[in-house]
């Protein structure tokens, strides 16, 4: 009996277990999934796929609407802008050229003076003393010359005696011309007509060589001095116009002709100085001015192109030139600008067609169709009805 109760609990055990797996197993089994949908026939699939390529190249091939505008020629003038500095016609320091003690000043500050008009003096009491000394010993000599030669005439001194006693005359002569410099140098005068500065220094002073005493400038003519790049050099020569401004006098032009050109090239900026001439009647310009300079080379024909082509792009310009019904990228080099032009140096020919409209749209090689350009707006004419 105990056998048989022993394998009844290990039978029902058993199939407890069973039933205990296959529940998990249900548990754990995934959802049915739905039915695959039939595949479609190649020839379908390849019908799809061809009409979906030509809608793309269809769409992808449709003309871009774009506004041209033809290069054309133009006469423009040739101008450049440039900084200068203003440059007295004549300027000088006025100095000494010994040392000595300043004894008067025979001029006021910023006074109008004249070429040779005494400025400065200095002492000269030992620079005259010297002087006469020399012109008495002068006289001397001269004196026993004249009795050398009547004593030579009737051989009574010899031909070296008298050779010795002119020499003595000579040396005198020299002596005296030296300490009338000397006393020149006391005597300070100026060089050129023009308008002294500031006084450095004041009667009793002792100055020495080099010592600026007061300045002296020719404004009646202002020299501007100015650079231009090396380019514009086959178009500089004298007596070119120039327009001159100044931020001291608004709204101020002060008018001029080159003068010159530098002869070098600065070969670390590649420019060349000009300097011009400006008539300075009045005063207005003062030697150190800063100055705007606006240089006319003249004029010429040259390629133009409206403002709205351009498309910059990567340090770069380029337009759109429309060739064949399709546009082609082109880079250019510009020149300078007007109001609504810009000047074409290299990149396109009189006659191409660039876009001016529609450039955002745009891609090297697109298909394009012209339109024609916007007319300008008018102002209405109606007249307002009146209230009553």
């Amino acid at each position: 009996m105990k056998q048989v109760l022993v394998g009844i609990v290990l039978g029902a055990l058993l199939v407890g277990f069973v039933a205990h797996v296959r529940t998990e197993r249900g548990k754990r089994a995934p959802a049915v999934a739905a039915p695959a949908p039939a595949p479609a026939r190649a020839s379908d699939a390849a019908a799809s796929t061809t009409d979906g390529k030509q809608a793309s190249v269809a769409f992808s091939q449709s003309p871009i609407a774009v506004v041209t505008a033809p290069v054309r020629v133009a006469r423009l003038s040739l101008e450049t802008e440039a900084l200068g500095t203003a440059r007295a016609n004549e300027s000088v320091d006025v100095t000494a050229k010994v040392s000595n003690i300043v004894a008067a000043l025979h001029f006021a500050e910023g006074q109008q003076v004249r070429r040779g008009q005494l400025l400065v003096e200095l002492d000269g009491k030992e620079a005259r003393a010297d002087l006469a000394v020399a012109e008495a010993a002068l006289s001397e000599s001269r004196s026993q010359f004249k009795r050398s030669q009547e004593l030579y005439s009737t051989r009574v001194l010899s031909a070296a005696q008298l050779e010795q006693i002119e020499a003595t005359l000579k040396a005198n002569d020299a002596r005296v011309a030296s300490a009338r410099a000397r006393v020149d140098d006391t005597i300070i005068v100026a060089p050129f007509a023009g308008r002294v500065g500031l006084r450095r220094v004041s009667p009793g002073s002792l100055i020495s060589p080099g010592t600026v005493i007061t300045t002296l400038d020719d404004t009646s003519t202002i020299k501007l001095d100015f650079t231009v790049p090396e380019a514009y050099l086959p178009t500089l020569t004298p007596n070119l116009a120039i327009q001159a401004r100044s931020i001291a006098y608004p709204g101020r032009t002060f008018a001029g002709k080159v003068g010159s050109v530098d002869s070098r090239i600065d070969p670390s900026t590649r420019s060349v100085i000009v300097r011009a001439l400006l008539p300075n009647t009045e005063g207005r310009l003062k030697p150190g001015m800063f100055l705007t300079v606006q240089l006319s080379r003249g004029e010429t024909d040259s390629l133009v192109v409206p403002e709205e082509a351009l498309v910059p792009e990567a340090g770069d310009v380029f337009v759109y030139v429309v060739k064949d019904a399709t546009v082609e990228k082109r880079v250019i080099k510009t020149g300078q600008r007007r109001v609504g032009d810009v000047e074409v140096i290299a990149g396109l020919t009189a006659g191409d067609e660039v876009v001016i409209e529609g450039t955002q749209k745009l891609r090297d090689g697109a298909p394009v169709s012209i339109m024609p350009a916007a007319p300008p707006a008018q102002a209405s004419s109606a007249v307002p009805a009146e209230r009553s």
